[in-house]
């Protein structure tokens, strides 16, 4: 008798695939990992930055952060010397020496703004001159950080400007 091997042939039997769960698992340790050490290049880099920008003020404006400027703003300047003015920040107190046409035994001090926070001593403070009224003669523009403190040259000398002129200056500014 002839018999076929199909027909005692065992039955096929389905294979399901679980999923191992060590496989399920690598994926997400290796985005954990990969964004921590993300984190930490980031914590690293900013500090570093941080450091060297510190490195770079230390170099340009010194400690205490000081800036120099030399203008003509017609204040003794007959002898042909420029004024010189020094903004110093000491000890976040923003100070502004002014040495009318080189003249060191006329030295007047303007009163700047008091910086408030965490190493606000390192802070640079900038001078430029500009006639920010159009009176024709060079008013001066304390910048720290990203504000100003004008200060209008008037009667021979420096005050802060006031609320009616500066929103003059701030209209002209924006028509301009």
């Amino acid at each position: 008798m002839a018999v076929s091997r199909e027909v005692y042939r065992a039955p096929r039997q389905q294979v399901v695939a679980i999923p191992n769960p060590t496989s399920i698992k690598q994926p997400v340790t290796y985005m954990v990992t990969v964004l921590l050490a993300l984190l930490a290049i980031y914590a690293l880099m900013s500090n570093v930055v941080g450091w060297a920008t510190i490195r770079l003020d230390d170099i340009r404006y010194g400690r205490p952060r000081t800036f120099h400027l030399a203008a003509n703003v017609g204040h003794g300047e007959h002898n042909g010397i420029p004024t010189h003015f020094f903004a110093l920040n000491l000890e976040r107190q923003i100070i502004v020496l002014e040495i009318p046409g080189g003249d060191a035994a006329h030295i007047r001090t303007l009163q700047g703004p008091y910086l408030f926070g965490a190493g606000e001593d390192l802070t640079p403070v900038k001078l430029r001159a500009e006639d920010v009224n159009t009176d024709g003669a060079h008013d001066l523009v304390l910048q720290v950080k990203d504000e100003e403190v004008i200060y209008i040259n008037r009667d021979g000398g420096f005050v802060l400007i006031t609320p009616e002129e500066q929103q003059q200056v701030m209209m002209r500014r924006a028509g301009s």
